[in-house]
């Protein structure tokens, strides 16, 4: 068992720099993809501001709270690139974080919407990653990707009910669009075979000794069988053999995953407003 983690402000930080790092990684292998010229990253107080493509999940204000509070005409920047492209303002902001920029965007517009829960826990040096019967965990290469990709996106086709529901839902093309460029942020791409079909996804992202946990879904008819478990407890050794000493995932308050994760040894570190400006 784990020792329970505490959260300060220096580890939410280093969290949000990581989250930052994806992001902008995410955002700008959109850019190479699309060679449209629309995309842009730009950075804000230790943070960015990300427009990857129509509707994406990359499409937001990160990692602001640790590097000062942004001035009113960098905000005005952000806030132009964002109109020119027809696409509202999304800040996701730490709650430790520096409390007078929420007080700044309020002022400006920006709206409440929703939230959003990290949690995480500390990595141990070794870790047991026997699957259960009849089920392999193994890291998937770039020549299956397309078939990685296919069954993630059908995977969560099934959502999670319990808890508040995701502010957003992205329509398959867009879901598989999203995490084939997020491949080029240095995620390492699992798959669990049962019976030798291979019946979920995950992935895992380590950096700065910062492991962020990027998803794992399991196919419905294979489910409750521990490949969820099996999926955890292979990337947490992942992370270890990485050099990190927190492991982190996000989810939406009170979810199916955040109790699962609660249930596999995460604690709630802190929680994400997701403050909003339509154009």
């Amino acid at each position: 068992m784990t020792g329970r983690l505490f959260c300060d402000v220096g580890l939410a930080e280093r969290i949000e720099r990581a989250e930052a790092g994806l992001i902008e990684a995410s955002a700008r292998a959109t850019h190479r993809r699309l060679g449209d010229g629309r995309g842009f990253v730009i950075p804000v107080s230790g943070g960015l501001a990300s427009f990857a493509d129509d509707d994406s999940p990359y499409n937001k204000v990160v990692g602001l709270g640790f590097g000062g509070v942004p001035a009113e005409g960098e905000l005005d920047e952000i806030e132009r690139a964002y109109a020119r492209v027809g696409a509202p303002v999304q800040v996701e902001l730490a709650h430790l974080g520096d409390r007078e920029i929420g007080i700044l965007l309020s002022r400006r517009g920006y709206q409440l919407e929703s939230f959003e829960n990290v949690l995480g826990l500390v990595i141990e040096q070794r870790y047991d990653v026997t699957p259960p019967e009849g089920i392999t965990i193994r890291v998937s290469g770039d020549d299956e990707l397309d078939q990685w990709l296919d069954v993630m996106a059908d995977a969560v086709a099934a959502p999670d009910t319990q808890g508040v529901p995701w502010r957003e839902e992205f329509p398959r093309e867009t879901y598989i669009d999203a995490e084939r460029d997020a491949a080029a942020a240095d995620i390492t791409r699992y798959v669990a075979v049962r019976h030798g079909e291979i019946a979920g996804g995950a992935g895992l992202r380590t950096v700065a000794g910062i492991a962020q946990f990027a998803g794992a879904a399991t196919l419905p008819a294979h489910r409750r069988h521990g490949i969820q478990s099996a999926f955890l407890t292979t990337r947490l050794a992942g992370a270890a053999a990485a050099g990190c000493d927190v492991g982190v995932i996000t989810t939406q308050p009170a979810s199916k995953s955040q109790q699962n994760a609660q249930r596999s040894g995460f604690d709630l570190l802190y929680t994400r407003a997701v403050l909003v400006k339509h154009p």
